[in-house]
């Protein structure tokens, strides 16, 4: 039974009303659910321009089951009432661009700004709905390819260090002899050292605690690779964090580029295509300082409200309850 059961069942229960006879009138007739005007088509598309304002997002979300969603909303609203402008299913890039244009071109003209992925179909979007605003690739899905390029040399270290363990045990096994693994000062095993290194990597060094700290010395000795592409990741992390004006971050840029070209890591290079790519909306982002984080935080309400319900099991349903709240 979902929550929306249990609410039913425990007022129902206080005015001597059967649950499941209080839960069904209220979708049928309490909450004015049946006459929403949206409701023929809520399951695929759901339109508030009245929302619109000049400075938007756009993402997607896994609504239920692994269907996604794109979902635009307004920063101004801040994650509450006004801050849904559409709601669209899948991220097929020519069908949403067909449900947005359906608000009048005037209101979507007054867009000046829209934060979004680094997705093609996102980009697409943005440049036929709103056609007057600029986009801004969200700095954090940046850093996030930095991060994980870091992971991948770890994640590919601890493989190399879990066979050679593995070998040992075996050879001990055959010989009958004492299995002797070492250990660095720290207590870690080179093994254990690989993974519990992960944390640490996620982090800038002044974040680190006493015992991070004591474990990325010995991680970045052992494995002097891994301190290579970390500092490449920071590097990166501080052209973001320091208040750089877009004329000065187009030069760090180009001195990181030189970098990785130097060092050669295929991961690196692939994410300094990958920057190249996307070079104007990057940029863009020093021009304002703006994220999609806001559009992250809606997400993640929009899946604790779906948690609450544990699931979605009318999509039409959960879109109006969602929209009362958000739209």
């Amino acid at each position: 039974m979902d929550t929306r059961a249990n609410d039913c069942h425990t007022i129902g229960f206080y005015f001597g009303v059967n649950g499941k006879k209080l839960q069904r009138q209220y979708k049928k007739h309490l909450s004015n659910f049946s006459t929403w005007n949206q409701g023929n088509h809520a399951s695929e598309w759901l339109l508030f321009p009245e929302n619109i304002g000049k400075h938007l997002s756009i993402d997607e979300v896994n609504l239920s089951m692994g269907e996604l969603y794109t979902v635009v909303t307004n920063k101004a609203a801040k994650g509450k009432k006004g801050a849904i402008v559409a709601i669209l299913a899948g991220t097929k890039s020519d069908v949403v661009i067909d449900h947005l244009q359906k608000i009048d071109l005037k209101l979507r003209n007054q867009v000046t700004e829209i934060t979004l992925d680094m997705a093609n179909s996102m980009k697409l979007i943005a440049k036929k709905a709103f056609p007057k605003a600029i986009q801004v690739t969200d700095r954090f899905h940046v850093q996030k390819l930095a991060l994980e390029a870091v992971q991948e040399v770890r994640i590919k270290l601890k493989w190399l260090a879990l066979d050679k363990e593995n070998t040992a045990i075996a050879e001990a096994k055959s010989s009958k002899t004492q299995l002797i693994i070492n250990e660095y000062s720290n207590g870690d095993s080179p093994k254990q050292l690989l993974s519990r290194g992960r944390f640490l990597l996620y982090k800038s060094q002044n974040k680190w605690t006493q015992t991070q700290k004591a474990r990325a010395d010995i991680l970045f000795e052992e494995h002097p690779e891994i301190k290579t592409v970390y500092d490449l990741s920071q590097k990166l992390r501080t052209i973001y964090n320091h208040n750089t004006l877009k004329s000065i971050a187009i030069t760090k840029l180009a001195h990181w580029y030189n970098e990785v070209e130097k060092l050669d890591i295929k991961s690196f290079n692939t994410i300094m295509n990958t920057i190249k790519i996307n070079y104007d909306s990057i940029l863009n982002y020093f021009e304002r300082r703006s994220t999609n984080a806001g559009a992250e935080s809606f997400n993640a309400k929009i899946k604790a409200f779906r948690n609450q319900f544990r699931g979605v099991r009318k999509v039409d349903f959960f879109l109006f309850r969602l929209t009362k709240l958000f739209a």
